[in-house]
């Protein structure tokens, strides 16, 4: 079980109390998004733009890391709390900037075997460099070239095919994960492009099309499953036997996958007409 850009549900998205949250729950793995300033650092921010999660507005790779982090980052989410006293100040695990080094730390430190699942984000202007970047940030860790019979704890996922390649070609021993919000016809029957090692569909697709997990393990690929936040999905997920799921509230998901009771089959009403899709489905954000 990974815990979506850390317990996003509950806390900020992508703040260290976050993540200290999800592993707390006892998170099997943490998944972060990853975008390059423009003074060179990684941090953990899922959009092009800070406006949403931020006290601040623009373009993240146009700023620095100073800049980013003079911005409160934690109070969007609970905007009508204030603090009671002028003497208290906000939290910094609630407030601030993660950077990929911070939040690396946090799982080498975590006690327990813990993973972390990087998604690149593009388009975006520094192109390769943000591979290259990751590289040797993960080298400083020790986690970009595994020894022989080992595995690093990190994986690398995107929608970019071209990033995964990049990460092929520079670090050939770290696992990849295809990210797909439709599935391409090519790769319909289960497989996946030269050198990815898991796939990633969304939940749209394998509740569309539960038959593709069974396809991808033919294959020899695991699949993790992108966004799954009820009980009833992470059934689902359980039954027809995804590897991992990414879900924002991690809490949810291990108490549900816990339970064995399997997902009901829904009987359709007399008439009913099917809305099964094809293996296309509108993109949500991972």
């Amino acid at each position: 079980m990974v815990a979506h850009r850390g317990a996003s549900e509950i806390s900020p998205e992508h703040t260290l109390a976050a993540y200290r949250r999800a592993v707390e729950a006892g998170a099997d793995g943490l998944e972060c998004d990853i975008r390059l300033t423009a003074d060179g650092h990684l941090v953990c921010v899922h959009d092009r733009r800070i406006d949403r999660t931020s006290s601040g507005r623009g373009v993240l790779s146009t700023m620095r890391l100073d800049e980013l982090d003079s911005f409160d980052w934690g109070s969007w989410k609970n905007p009508w709390a204030d603090l009671d006293d002028e003497a208290d100040l906000p939290d910094p695990d609630l407030t601030k900037v993660l950077t990929l080094e911070n939040l690396l730390a946090t799982v080498r430190d975590a006690g327990r075997p813990l993973e972390l699942a990087i998604e690149t984000k593009h388009p975006t202007r520094y192109a390769g460099l943000v591979e290259r970047r990751l590289i040797e940030m993960l080298d400083r860790f020790g986690w970009a070239h595994p020894k022989v019979g080992s595995e690093s704890p990190v994986r690398v996922m995107s929608f970019s095919w071209l990033s995964l390649r990049r990460m092929r070609t520079l670090a050939p021993g770290l696992r990849t994960v295809l990210l797909m919000d439709r599935v391409p016809l090519r790769f319909r029957d289960g497989s996946l492009p030269t050198g990815v090692s898991y796939a990633g569909p969304s939940l749209e697709i394998v509740t569309a099309h539960p038959e593709y997990v069974d396809r991808a393990h033919k294959h020899g690929h695991q699949v993790h499953v992108w966004t799954v936040n009820t009980e009833q999905d992470v059934r689902h997920c359980r039954d027809i036997g995804v590897d991992a799921i990414i879900s924002d509230r991690p809490e949810l998901a291990i108490k549900t996958l816990a339970d064995p009771t399997p997902t009901p089959i829904p009987v359709p009403a007399a008439g009913a007409r099917s809305h099964r899709h094809p293996l296309r489905r509108p993109r949500r954000q991972p």
